[in-house]
């Protein structure tokens, strides 16, 4: 019997065989393969795993492979193959089946414990055809839902014996098929607790129509961390596909729920501004993904972006521009998915009174200068969208329009289905680039001439005038236009000029 299991490593890993062999001489147990301190631990886990479950211990030398020899080995869900490829050496069961896929981690009673990464196992197990595929019964939700053929949940290590025996008629007993979805976590902030910002509203209604970054700056007590942290609400939730995505780097990052079915609602990361590179982008020691991967097909918070380490800014650039993160470590090369919007918060200054009515600002222009460059340009030049915002007066708060996030959502789902019947394409309006955008935006000479003179006028870069079209895109998608018209380019223009009376990279900034 060939048992496999699985090493991972990024957002794809290995598949690797256990081979076991037996022979006359002192009794022991060795692991080889690069197995870790896990791995190499599982020896007498696993020896006393099996005498609980009935079976007998062999008195012989063990020599436990896991293949290919020259991949990394991590994680106790080797624990299973190990035990059941040295039962089978002893002859335990007969007749087993040709192949198999075995994950799990033992208890000492021989209980199977959930692992991570089990939807990835299963997902590059496809290549292997039809086998019997066993993993833990606390994983079976997250395992159905990879939508893969032949899984056998095991409750134990007798239970895994006796599929094995015969894996076709094998059905699990009543109380180990129970399995509780966890429901998804519904966002329970909404914009209906905010009044008086119509316009913040339709900028952030657009940007979720078409997958735009967001930059929200202002004085302080200005709504923005409140508008940001409501932005989710108004997400469509996620299709099945973006949904297995999301649910395999949870999986793998360990941070799935057990019992836990598909992650149906876009993921929501807000990490503290002392954050690391590493714990931002991913990698370190055991290859983690990182923040930017978390937010995949949904938001990356960054509050009070400014006090962030420039280092860890700056490097956001490439995952936005990439929309993937791609890791070398010890000669290997691992990526994760990182396509995600992007939402920063910051005060137009360090004291965070420029700009604001009856307080005075008592930073200096280089130091105003400074704090902004924190962000830098690159970075800056990625954002679509930048809203300078101004505390509301009482009569706003009081007395101003409200709209709920569920009108606001169905808006942009309506947005989103128009675009798509129009263009053909499930792709967000952030993602056409080239020859797609053109023929998407398909621009009249009256529009083709405002988006020349506009963007001329305001110095953009050619990175900026395609932000200006994409943005251009959307708006016109929500208004249910199938033409990008010259109003369209013009709000688009107006959403990316930043407020007054700023400074950043020693510039002015323009008021609108």
């Amino acid at each position: 019997m060939t048992i496999f299991s699985y090493a991972s490593f990024g957002y794809e890993g290995e598949l690797v065989t256990v081979e076991v062999d037996l022979r006359p001489a002192l009794p022991g147990i060795e692991i080889v393969g690069l197995p870790d301190s896990a791995i190499r631990e599982a020896k007498e886990r696993i020896r006393v795993a099996i005498r609980n479950s009935g079976f007998e211990y062999p008195t012989k030398r063990i020599l436990v492979n896991l293949y290919p020899a020259g991949v990394p080995k991590a994680g106790a869900s080797f624990d299973l193959p190990i035990a059941l490829g040295i039962l089978a050496a002893c002859g335990i069961p007969e007749n087993p089946p040709e192949r198999i896929l075995a994950l799990g981690e033992l208890q000492l009673s021989g209980r199977v414990r959930a692992v991570d990464g089990v939807i990835a196992a299963l997902h590059e197990s496809e290549a292997l055809g039809e086998l019997p595929r066993l993993v833990p019964l606390e994983n079976s939700p997250e395992a159905a839902a990879a939508g893969i053929r032949s899984l056998r949940p095991v409750r134990d290590l007798a239970d895994a014996v006796e599929l094995l025996r015969a894996p076709e008629s094998w059905t699990a007993r009543d109380e180990d098929a129970e399995g509780n979805d966890s429901e998804d976590q519904k966002n329970e902030l909404d914009y209906g607790d905010m009044a008086g910002c119509p316009e913040l509203l339709r900028a952030l209604q657009i940007a979720a129509v078409g997958g735009h970054h967001v930059m929200l700056f202002g004085p302080p007590g200005s709504g923005k961390s409140m508008a940001a942290v409501r932005f989710p609400s108004i997400l469509p939730p996620l299709c099945h596909r973006e949904a297995l995505e999301v649910t395999r780097i949870y999986s793998v990052a360990g941070k799935l729920p057990r019992r836990s079915g598909l992650i149906k609602d876009p993921p929501f990361r807000k990490p503290h501004h002392s954050a690391s590179r590493e714990g931002l982008i991913g990698g370190g020691p055991a290859l983690q993904p990182g923040e930017v991967s978390l937010a995949h097909n949904g938001v990356l918070l960054l509050d009070e972006a400014a006090e962030f380490h420039s280092g860890v800014l700056q490097a956001l650039r490439e995952p936005v521009e990439q929309r993937r993160v791609d890791i070398v470590r010890a000669g290997r090369r691992a990526f994760f998915p990182a396509r995600f919007q992007l939402l920063l918060t910051l005060n137009p200054c360090p004291c965070g009174n420029l700009g604001k009515e009856d307080a005075v600002c008592l930073c200096t222009e280089r130091e105003i200068s400074r704090y902004w460059k924190t962000l830098g340009g690159a970075l800056l030049d990625r954002i679509d969208i930048r809203i300078p915002l101004n505390p509301a007066g009482p009569d706003a708060l009081l007395g101003g329009k409200r709209r709920e996030s569920g009108s606001l959502r169905e808006g942009v789902i309506r947005a989103r289905q128009f675009g798509k019947n129009l263009r053909m394409t499930d792709r967000l309006n952030t993602d056409l680039e080239g020859r797609e955008l053109s023929e998407a935006a398909a621009l009249e000479q009256n529009s083709r001439r405002v988006l020349m003179e506009e963007t001329h006028r305001e110095g953009f870069s050619n990175r900026a005038v395609h932000g200006v079209l994409k943005l251009a895109l959307s708006i016109a998608d929500l208004d249910a236009s199938d033409r990008v018209r010259g109003d369209h380019i013009l709000e688009a223009v107006q959403m990316r000029r930043v407020g007054e009376n700023l400074f950043y990279s020693g510039l002015r900034i323009r008021s609108p």
